[in-house]
């Protein structure tokens, strides 16, 4: 044989291998750093830290209930990205997963702003004259 078909044996064998080695790793499964969990156990003790602290300042009103809802998301959205492994998955599949609750809570704030609208409409209608 030629150098040239002895090099590409070579490199045959060693793409081989490459894919072989990658397949037995994802037969066992992914592996993530235990680092990683660590620091996001630490973020959710700091969200939720954040959030006792909101009841524990006495903070009244809509300061209150954005800091608890801002809490509240964040920390479901380390839960889910981290502990659920969605932050590895397929972006279609994320999509699927995370694009229903978005529209539901922009549709819920739609129906917020509806409901004030035509609360205003009634009282200004329909209240007793003086």
């Amino acid at each position: 044989m030629t150098n040239a078909a002895i090099h590409m044996e070579g490199q045959i064998h060693a793409h081989g291998h490459d894919a072989v080695a990658k397949a037995a790793t994802h037969a066992v499964g992914q592996q993530h750093p235990i680092k990683l969990y660590l620091v996001v156990w630490g973020w959710l003790f700091v969200l939720s830290t954040g959030s006792y602290l909101v009841d524990y300042f006495g903070l009244h009103g809509y300061l209150r209930w954005s800091l608890i809802l801002l809490f509240m998301i964040l920390k479901a959205g380390l839960i889910v990205a981290v502990f659920m492994h969605m932050a590895w998955e397929r972006l279609a599949l994320a999509y699927a997963i995370l694009l229903p609750p978005i529209a539901v809570m922009v549709f819920v704030a739609i129906m917020v702003l509806e409901s004030e609208y035509t609360h205003f409409l009634r009282v200004l209608f329909f209240a007793a004259p003086s």
